[in-house]
């Protein structure tokens, strides 16, 4: 009787259905159970769960090697019952490529020019260097928790291409930066495989949580052409990931995101709520996928081999962490934005973040609950 109790909110509808869904998963006293959360890493074993097809002539063998990424004749790519357009894909990264894209999310992506939390309170000069000012700490903590957190490890979120606006909950041509040329082609690949040929990678936001963090139920709607898909890479920890309906209050299904996953949300799916209520280790026995390169790439490829040194930074983040990789094209091919959209900040105001919750403490005090905006996210 108690497991029935505890297990209602996950079947349950209504108005608050996806609220009291959220609130169990990422509840700590009494800890949730995770019976009903789908596993994309069994395979079918699951009755909602069906094989998607993909476009195995996409892209050739030598130019998914060259991403990092299996033939996908190889990749194992499902669907869910009574989400049309929503793709999953278990782990397509050969073994050893997740190295190179967890250390891209670390070290490069947050550098200048690129927009990312910090620079809400923080001068340029200061943020300008987020790896440099962080690495060497972080590879000799002592894991005390009176060790003061590093530039890195406050990270909460960086974007990339058109920078999101939180006041207006826009994008515009004015507050653009290049896109890295790297994760565009990867975008490219996995949207054509997916049947979306043509597909431009032209905002991207990466979300970086710990154990503590969540994200609230949203959609995501500020691009201006909802004809595209919307592309979700995860890395490190595995994250427990609720996907509703076109309404807040549809009930949602739970799955899981672990390490090299990827979603994709298109057609029917692309506009459904969406959130993340809780990280959580991989399963036990679960084998890691950031293990080093089994083979050198090709010269020509876009992933490199991570230095040793550099590794044990990454490592040593993402032990407790995961960092999340939303990639999503804004507009129709050919189309412009409107003079109302160029103007406004390129960050949020009064410390919005895409955490709805964490926990926060500083040096002299107890920890304090932070509450925050997270209407546009980095998980799809």
């Amino acid at each position: 009787m108690k497991m029935a109790k505890m297990a209602a909110p996950v079947a349950e509808r209504g108005q608050d259905a996806f609220k009291k869904l959220f609130k169990f998963y990422k509840r700590r006293v009494p800890p949730p159970h995770f019976s009903d959360v789908i596993d994309f890493a069994k395979g079918l074993r699951n009755e909602k769960v069906f094989a998607a097809k993909l476009n195995l002539a996409a892209i050739s063998e030598r130019d998914a090697q060259g991403a990092g990424l299996r033939p996908i004749k190889d990749w194992n790519a499902y669907g869910l019952e009574g989400y049309p357009g929503f793709v999953f894909i278990s782990n397509p990264f050969l073994p050893g490529s997740q190295q190179y894209w967890v250390t891209q999310g670390l070290k490069v992506y947050p550098q200048k020019p690129n927009v990312c939390n910090l620079d809400i309170h923080m001068p340029p000069a200061e943020t300008k260097n987020i790896w440099e000012r962080s690495a060497e700490r972080i590879r000799n903590k002592s894991g005390s928790k009176s060790e003061g957190k590093t530039l890195l490890e406050k990270l909460r979120w960086v974007t990339l291409g058109y920078h999101y606006n939180w006041d207006t909950k826009t994008y515009s041509a004015e507050r653009h930066t290049a896109f890295p040329a790297d994760l565009a082609k990867l975008s490219g690949h996995l949207a054509a495989a997916c049947g979306f040929p043509g597909f431009r990678a032209e905002a991207g936001i990466l979300n970086y949580y710990h154990t503590d963090s969540s994200l609230g139920i949203h959609v995501d709607e500020s691009e201006l052409d909802h004809s595209w898909p919307l592309l979700s890479f995860s890395f490190g920890q595995s994250a427990v990931f609720l996907l509703g309906g076109a309404k807040r209050e549809d009930a949602a299904t739970a799955m899981f995101m672990h390490s090299g996953d990827v979603m994709v949300m298109s057609g029917a799916s692309r506009l459904l709520y969406h959130a993340v209520p809780r990280i959580v280790s991989p399963p036990a026995g679960f084998p890691s996928p950031l293990g080093p390169p089994e083979e050198d790439a090709p010269e020509d490829s876009l992933v490199s081999r991570v230095s040793e040194e550099d590794w044990e930074v990454c490592a040593r983040y993402i032990e407790a962490s995961r960092v999340n990789v939303t990639v999503r094209q804004v507009l129709a091919p050919g189309q412009l934005f409107s003079a109302a959209a160029n103007s406004g900040p390129a960050v949020p105001p009064s410390g919005e973040s895409y955490h709805q919750e964490e926990t926060t403490r500083d040096e002299n005090s107890k920890p304090k609950r932070r509450r925050s905006g997270c209407e546009h996210s980095a998980d799809s």
